[in-house]
């Protein structure tokens, strides 16, 4: 579908509203009682099987904390990467202990549950999955100068389709040929050269979306180039990018959301793109840096400030919650905008 004449953002003013949307609450649970009869056993089993298999983000579930075993550069604690995800609504990712308790899920849960918040914990990044838009809600990466530095070649790399998303919901690169659209990284192959695995990662479908091939080539590789330049001078530089899907005012005065699909699977095509850079200094300090660039023609030559919004902004239009989790952590928070004093 074609793009209407009027966004709802402006981000070359760089303190726009990104719209609503809806905000994800935290639901806490306690652990299963023990000694369960023989059949409630089993059905906690199987219940347990279907709810275990990811998070529900509607439903606030914890992440597992299996998911963490994954290699790092530098490695930070036990809890490992997932657990320290800002974009996860949860009290604490690492400690998930099952599944929400669902009044009668029994029953209701008898056939399986049709879906689920779908994560990939791989050796660069995790994500989670959108089966509907055949491409990722989230990306999430640690940079340092250690995951910076190596000798991976993105040359021995190909994109390819993610075979652990079910052939219904997977992107393929015919989707993307002749679309006029390139295969743009999420999590950037560039932020990974400590592990050729780590960079063949990125090159997975559903850590692509379509792309403005001037967008993907000139501004926004400029703002990948940036979000590296400040892990080398920080202690570590968590970046988390997205897809967004604004609404636009058409001729009516109405708002409406519209966004392109190509290829035989419908793969949607965003309006806008999301970056949040969370960087930890050496001092201590937490400084959260948030920008929105349109999927369109960018002159490169605009300084990145300019796409710089609210992280409040992001948060409404996505419906993932940023703040509320890094102040679990810190209260030594600081947020740059446009205009701000570095």
């Amino acid at each position: 579908m074609a793009a209407s004449p009027q966004s709802a953002l402006t981000p070359l003013k760089g303190q726009c509203s990104l719209g609503s949307g809806g905000a994800l609450e935290r639901e806490s649970r306690g652990p299963f009682k023990p000694r369960l009869p023989a059949r409630a056993q089993r059905t906690a089993m199987l219940r347990s099987r279907w709810l275990l298999s990811g998070a529900s983000l509607a439903l606030g579930a914890g992440l597992g904390a299996a998911l963490t075993a994954r290699r790092r550069p530098q490695g930070d604690g036990a809890e490992g990467l997932l657990a320290r995800l800002p974009v996860v609504p949860t009290v604490a990712a690492a400690a998930a202990v099952g599944p929400p308790a669902l009044p009668g899920s029994s029953e209701l849960t008898k056939y399986g549950l049709p879906g689920l918040a779908q994560l990939r914990s791989r050796e660069s990044y995790v994500l989670c999955y959108d089966p509907r838009s055949r491409s990722a809600l989230w990306v999430i990466e640690q940079l340092n100068r250690e995951t910076l530095s190596g000798t991976s070649d993105r040359a021995a790399c190909d994109f390819q389709e993610d075979d652990t998303v079910h052939e219904y919901h997977r992107a393929t690169n015919a989707d993307y040929r002749g679309s006029g659209f390139d295969r743009g990284h999420l999590a950037a192959a560039a932020n990974h050269k400590w592990s050729q695995k780590a960079m063949r990662d990125t090159f997975y479908l559903s850590n692509v979306a379509p792309q403005v091939p001037h967008l993907n080539q000139n501004a926004w590789n400029n703002l990948e180039k940036y979000s590296r330049s400040l892990a080398r001078n920080n202690k570590n530089v968590y970046v988390c990018t997205g897809p967004l899907y604004l609404p636009r005012m058409e001729a009516d005065g109405k708002m409406y959301v519209k966004y392109q699909v190509i290829g035989k699977n419908n793969v949607a095509v965003p309006t806008h793109f999301f970056k949040v850079l969370i960087l930890e200094k050496e001092s201590g300090e937490i400084e959260l840096r948030s920008y929105v660039m349109p999927n369109s023609p960018v002159d490169e030559k605009i300084p990145l400030e300019r796409f710089l919004v609210p992280i409040e902004s992001i948060e409404r239009a996505s419906g993932l919650l940023f703040v509320p989790n890094i102040l679990k952590r810190t209260s030594n928070l600081k947020a740059i905008t446009a205009g701000s004093k570095r």
